[in-house]
């Protein structure tokens, strides 16, 4: 197993397994919450997981009670239906990038590596961090590390970029870094670095467009009582899975009945949870990481 799992007892225990159901991991990463999930299953149950990237297959685990689909979870209606699944008990998702990934150093997602601009979490996306650095026009860049990075620079940065792609093209993560250096003081520079990643990254992954597919196609999914737990690990990722947990929207208000009420297809099941210190010491990626819980109405 290559990745440490966050949040891995109160992520499955959200999903209230019942032994002879039907569930799916649709983030296998290294199998680790798919492995707990198995081990509360009983012979009759199954597990359906998906992951994009083509290397999280090596990882297979051998039990004949798991699938594993080798595409992004924004098609997971099409695909289970491709496998006769119309309706299941519960849905787990865990949204970080995998440890596997972070430490593969020719991937491009870590900032402790020098790497070609890659980002991309299947090989067989089109467009790679190369793109979006050397190809997107100055409102496309601001924009993305803006909203994806939080960057109070993002206007300057953008700006930076484009005057120095103009001289030659910015192939590797130790160019981009020595181009954004005068951004990056030397008491933040890691977390400035990590914010300028975590933004490209999500663009070239089109992550957020991803969750919202994903999650309109939930409700349709779970049995009435079916589970959804979602780990989520920036405010952006949060904010849509806590507001479709609660209005079964992500702008705007449900409409009401005469009697003032509304009709949402979810409702959540207990607080926010959180890793612990001691989770957090073991793993520090488990650092800003949100469990949320919901139930099929």
């Amino acid at each position: 197993m290559y990745h440490n799992p966050v949040l891995l007892k109160e992520s499955v225990d959200g999903l209230a397994i019942k032994q002879n159901g039907v569930y799916v991991d649709v983030t296998y990463g290294g199998g680790g919450h798919s492995k707990e999930i198995l081990e509360r299953l009983g012979p009759e149950g199954k597990l359906f997981a998906f992951d994009q990237d083509e290397e999280a297959l090596v990882n297979k685990i051998d039990d004949e009670r798991l699938v594993l689909i080798n595409e992004n979870f924004r098609y997971i209606k099409q695909f289970l239906k491709f496998y006769g699944i119309r309706k299941v008990d519960g849905i787990l998702a865990d949204f970080g990038v995998s440890s596997h990934q972070f430490d593969k150093a020719d991937r491009g997602f870590s900032t402790r590596f020098d790497a070609d601009l890659d980002m991309r979490m299947s090989q067989k996306g089109l467009v790679s961090a190369y793109d979006v650095v050397n190809g997107y026009q100055y409102d496309d860049l601001r924009r993305v590390l803006f909203h994806y990075g939080d960057l109070r620079n993002a206007n300057a940065m953008a700006n930076k970029i484009i005057e120095s792609r103009a001289e030659a093209p910015i192939k590797t993560s130790a160019q981009l870094k020595g181009v954004l250096g005068r951004f990056l003081p030397k008491h933040k520079e890691h977390k400035i670095l990590a914010q300028i990643y975590q933004a490209i990254r999500i663009e070239v992954n089109q992550e957020i467009e991803v969750i919202k597919e994903f999650l309109v196609q939930v409700p349709e999914l779970l049995v009435p009582g079916g589970r959804l737990s979602v780990i989520s690990y920036h405010s952006l990722e949060d904010r849509l899975v806590k507001r479709f947990i609660r209005a079964g929207l992500f702008e705007g208000e449900p409409e009401k009945d005469l009697y003032g009420n509304i009709d949402v297809p979810l409702k959540k099941v207990g607080a926010l949870i959180v890793p612990s210190k001691e989770e957090i010491v073991k793993n520090n990626r488990a650092r800003s990481a949100k469990l949320r819980i919901a139930e099929r109405i």
